[in-house]
């Protein structure tokens, strides 16, 4: 489904990328959150089931829509379900001018050096070939930094480009995310560390490979506009990374021409029991916050 719009869209289009990829081990936060309780489901297919409703509503409200959310990421369950009895992917592409993503990672390992790795993902391949001819634009991939630890920094970075180096077979194109967590003891420093080693793979990609990175927002404003203006670069988008909505865009809008890509800083005010109209209001209002955060800055 790749097409010069798309890339247009995703390299120049004013607004933000929505992630609406919790899986196995976030959605229960994600449907409590919500409003659904952990007793509403018997077991992991009904969890799925809810937590793919919840997206739905979420990709037929009016106000999800290409004038202020670009894209989206989608959990693999998501990708391979439907909305309003379309392809999930042909559906935000074709009725709502969304870029569909897919995260592919498949969760992490235990904390080494500082930072946790990402898991083996099997049958990448597979999973690839398959996002590929059901229309999906990219891939996200997740890795965390806790410590402003050189080698364990140097290694997840390293894994991020090995694995982007696979996607890009696909013709896919791959947002990095090495996550330098929140409660970090040493943030600044483990940021300017990442910076400083994603600068480093970014200089040595050959050919015409670009990446997108999704990064948490930096203590110090404007420190990853080295990246955003890279030529192998062709957005920085930003997580939320635990922050409530409103301290995200502030911090958000202190950092030109870097987007975001909010999950639960996007759907905090959603909650099962409102009525339609009152869930689209408050999407409305959150989509528009986020928007603003992306697009009108400090």
């Amino acid at each position: 489904m790749a097409s010069n719009d798309m890339n247009v869209q995703m390299s120049e289009r004013p607004g933000f990328i929505a992630a609406l990829d919790q899986s196995g081990g976030s959605t229960p936060a994600a449907l409590r959150q919500y409003g659904i309780p952990d007793g509403a489901y018997s077991d992991d297919a009904d969890m799925f089931r809810l937590i793919h409703q919840m997206r739905v509503r979420i990709m037929i409200a009016p106000a999800f829509a290409r004038d202020k959310v670009i894209a989206a990421i989608l959990f693999e369950g998501t990708m391979d379900g439907e909305a309003q009895g379309r392809p999930v992917p042909s559906f935000l592409w074709d009725s709502r001018g969304i870029v569909p993503f897919l995260k592919i990672d498949k969760g992490l390992e235990a904390e080494n050096n500082g930072v946790r790795l990402m898991k083996p993902i099997p049958g990448l391949d597979a999973l690839l070939a398959r996002a590929v001819k059901i229309g999906i634009y990219g891939t996200k991939m997740r890795s965390t930094i806790n410590l402003a630890s050189m080698e364990g920094i140097a290694a997840v970075v390293a894994q991020q480009f090995e694995v982007a180096a696979e996607i890009a077979k696909f013709g896919l194109m791959p947002i990095l995310e090495p996550e330098v967590l929140i409660t970090s003891p040493d943030k600044a420093a483990a940021e300017a560390i990442l910076l400083a080693e994603l600068s480093k793979r970014l200089d040595g990609l050959r050919g015409d490979r670009q990446v997108m990175l999704k990064l948490t927002i930096p203590e110090v404003p404007d420190l990853y506009l080295p990246l955003i203006e890279h030529d192998r670069v062709v957005r920085v988008v930003t997580l939320s990374g635990g922050y409530t909505r409103d301290v995200a865009c502030q911090r958000l809008a202190a950092n030109h021409r870097m987007i975001a890509s909010f999950s639960r800083a996007l759907i905090d005010d959603l909650r099962h029991s409102m009525s339609d109209a009152e869930f689209n209001a408050a999407l409305a209002k959150s989509i528009e916050a986020i928007y603003r955060a992306s697009t009108v800055k400090a």
